[in-house]
């Protein structure tokens, strides 16, 4: 027998998970991160506190079943995206990571796409604040001796993946959303590394995700107890980990996220872009298949936002319970207020670090449920604009699986199908999300069995299917959604 570990490096915890052969997980453990905001539109973490949490899960999980850990044959890594780890020559960390939600970086996204005249065709996207590209040139332009004494930039994954091996090694998921990814060809760009004063020598190797990338390193190997060399695949970006998860690795599969942000994520066969409306076109984490992916920056945390602010954060679900309530009458419903959850700006479809959240609607007979309520719908909207631009762009879903925390509320899982107007699955058994995908990739990148073997798509426990009169009754409450977005855009500039 084998195993095989999955690590997801998340904004909020890692996790890990040890599966066998037939992919039974054998152990799970998690550690809790925190975001360090020292200013406003600032997001940053310790690697080195990633790297801590890393040991911290493995432990765990060695500790829980010795005899399974030592048969350990293969690592698959899962990452939040776009982050910038910037290292020294010495693979020494020069400053905190950016995030994916930093947005300090509107101006810088503004000259990079000004310095090359196709970048758009290039890139595949926009430039926006989250993305890694626009970072590193807030670092050239604010700590230049940061910038000087820079030799490598990794993804948060592939840090971990540097600790794990000491190899500088990246994938084809994770690689689309630094904007120096030739996406269609599955290579960096030379042009839009220059553009940042870069080139080939700072970035990472790329290989696929379902390919070895390293070799536990012999030191931890031993540290570890393990007889035999570890195969270290290449992973992918959390979403795309997440994909593979839940068995969405052919054309037309996908995965709508309700994490700390939220995603819908389409496979397709080809590359499908529409950057204009803030679709994220990138390679999948296996040969040959890329994926439109449209990205809302709040999600689950702006519930958790909304929670904290009337004193319900000790108990989310005994929160939602009574929103369900509120909205079990219709007039409640439609007289609720609305909110936009844009409390770290927005990316799809408006890539605009500086929107803000706020409600609109506000009377004196709401009260603090009628806010959570908001709130749910809120997200809800923000998804029905991701599905439109998806739609648009030709990246179809044949079918919709669940996934992320947010997706445990039979709830707010219905309203979002009846909000989008499309059907989706939740599949059964424990949230695993980009851990099992990572712990997936480890077993092919490992040999242990085909795509089709490994890939399988889960059992699902219950299928939502929208309510044609709930779609309806929603559909002027999403217009005045959007007509809110409108309204306070313009009242930025007055």
């Amino acid at each position: 027998m084998s195993t095989y570990v999955g690590l997801d490096i998340g904004t909020s915890s890692v996790k890990a998970i040890l599966v066998d052969d037939t992919q039974t997980v054998l152990a799970e453990a998690s550690a809790p991160l925190d975001v360090s905001r020292p200013h406003p539109l600032w997001s940053e973490q310790a690697p080195e506190d990633w790297w801590q949490a890393v040991l911290q899960t493995i432990e765990t999980i060695k500790a829980a079943v010795p005899s399974a850990f030592a048969d350990l044959r293969g690592i698959g890594l899962s990452g939040q995206q776009h982050g910038a780890v910037i290292l020294d020559g010495e693979g020494r960390v020069l400053r905190p990571a950016l995030l994916w939600n930093d947005g300090r970086a509107g101006l810088e996204c503004e000259e990079l796409t000004s310095s090359v005249p196709d970048f758009i065709l290039r890139s595949s996207n926009l430039a926006m604040a989250g993305f890694t590209a626009p970072k590193i040139l807030w670092v050239k332009k604010h700590e230049p001796d940061i910038f000087r004494a820079m030799r490598k930039i990794l993804l948060p994954k592939d840090y971990i993946r540097f600790r794990l091996s000491g190899v500088y090694a990246g994938d084809m998921s994770d690689a689309g959303g630094t904007l120096w990814h030739d996406i269609a060809n599955r290579d960096w760009d030379d042009v839009l590394l220059a553009a940042c004063g870069l080139d080939r020598s700072f970035m990472p190797k790329l290989v696929e995700g379902s390919d070895v990338s390293a070799l536990l390193s012999d030191d931890l190997r031993r540290e570890w107890g393990l007889a035999r060399d570890v195969f270290i695949a290449g992973g992918a970006g959390d979403n795309a980990a997440s994909a593979v998860g839940v068995g969405a690795v052919q054309a037309g599969q996908g995965v709508l996220s309700v994490g700390t942000s939220g995603v819908i994520f389409t496979v397709t066969d080809r590359l499908v872009a529409q950057p204009q409306r803030g679709l994220h076109a990138m390679c999948h984490a296996v040969p040959n298949r890329w994926h439109g992916m449209a990205v809302t920056l709040s999600a689950a945390s702006a519930l958790a936002w909304v929670a904290e602010l009337i004193g319900a954060s000790q108990d989310i679900g005994g929160l939602i319970k009574q929103v369900e309530t509120f909205a079990a009458n219709e007039g409640n419903r439609l007289q609720a207020p609305i909110f936009l959850p844009y409390l770290t700006g927005e990316r799809t479809p408006h890539d605009d670090p500086e929107a803000s959240a706020l409600f609109a609607g506000l009377r004196a007979g709401h009260d603090k449920i009628a806010l959570a309520y908001a709130a749910m719908e809120g997200v809800a909207f923000c998804f029905a604009d991701d599905l439109d631009v998806l739609q648009v762009a030709g990246a179809r879903m044949t079918d919709c699986v669940l996934v992320g925390g947010g997706a445990r509320s039979v709830f707010w899982c219905q309203m979002f199908a009846d909000v989008m107007g499309i059907a989706l699955d939740r599949p059964a058994g424990a949230e695993l999300g980009g851990a099992l995908g990572a712990a997936r990739l480890g077993m092919l990148a490992s040999g242990a069995g085909s795509e089709a073997e490994i890939c399988n798509r889960p059992a699902m426990e219950r299928r939502f299917e929208p309510d044609a009169l709930r779609t309806a009754a929603y559909a002027p409450r999403l217009a005045r959604f959007r007509a809110l977005y409108r309204a306070e855009r313009a009242l930025r500039k007055v």
